[in-house]
């Protein structure tokens, strides 16, 4: 087992035990991926890159955790392989943004 499906399977269950899974829907978890990234641009917002980790690292980490969170959980519900749909966007994204030559040349 991957560590993502262990992590998975972990969240699947806490959310088991509480009985939550019903409230769990693909839109209302895609809801929470778009409430909790904002979130996390608050963390951001009016101050520097740096100022931001200064002040805000603790919530910064907690808001990328429950950005994750309820992306898993949307996998899970949806029966999507996380893994696979990552590499299947890295491939469209190598596809749509080329190494530029000069680049390639230089190496």
């Amino acid at each position: 087992m991957s560590e993502i499906q262990h992590l998975t399977k972990k969240l699947n269950q806490f959310i088991d035990e509480r009985n939550w899974g019903p409230s769990q829907t693909p839109k209302d978890l895609a809801i929470s991926i778009s409430i909790e990234a904002a979130e996390l641009l608050e963390d951001f917002q009016w101050i520097s890159s740096e100022e931001a980790l200064e002040k805000n690292e603790e919530n910064i980490r907690e808001e990328i955790a429950d950005v994750l969170i309820y992306s898993l959980m949307l996998c899970s519900k949806l029966d999507l392989d996380v893994k696979e749909i990552i590499e299947e966007k890295m491939v469209k994204n190598a596809r749509k943004y080329p190494v530029p030559v000069e680049k390639v040349m230089a190496d």
